[in-house]
């Protein structure tokens, strides 16, 4: 196990149509919302979709140590067609950014809870839909973010 190295980290919900990114804080406090972006499913294999390439951007513009990319296990703990999806999405996104390391999590529920939350909050229909990635992301990076405070 890798001891927490201090510093800002991205987190990513990957979906079939929009791709959701959050954000913390060097301290791996909080993780907030950031962006939500268009997939690129149109792009050759030799060329870098425009999804990657932003994230790539992001990376540098806010000088992230980790991205953390969200892992949906189904409620049984296996890997269905979504989790073979996000890795390989993870891969992929992982050859772009190197050497800065891609770490898949157990999101399992992240859009169900995320939905909730914002539900809750008054947000819903079309204004859901446009936040609910980052959302996501936001719930995917918490997680992650409070597993590794638990380890230490």
């Amino acid at each position: 196990m890798r001891e927490f190295v201090r510093g800002v980290r991205l987190g990513v919900d990957v979906g079939q149509v929009r791709v959701g990114v959050s954000i913390c804080d060097p301290d791996g406090i909080l993780a907030t919302p950031l962006v939500t972006l268009a997939r690129d499913l149109t792009s050759e294999d030799d060329r870098v979709p425009t999804d990657v390439a932003e994230l790539l951007r992001l990376v540098a513009e806010h000088g992230a140590v980790e991205v953390v990319v969200g892992l949906p296990v189904n409620l049984a703990g296996r890997h269905g067609p979504a989790a073979v999806h996000a890795t390989s999405y993870a891969t992929r996104l992982a050859d772009v950014i190197a050497p800065v390391p891609v770490t898949l999590t157990d999101e399992r529920m992240s859009t169900v809870v995320a939905s909730r939350r914002l539900a809750e909050r008054g947000v819903r229909g079309k204004r859901q839909r446009a936040v609910v990635d980052q959302a996501a992301a936001v719930e995917i990076l918490q997680s992650w973010l409070d597993a590794q405070r638990r380890r230490t």
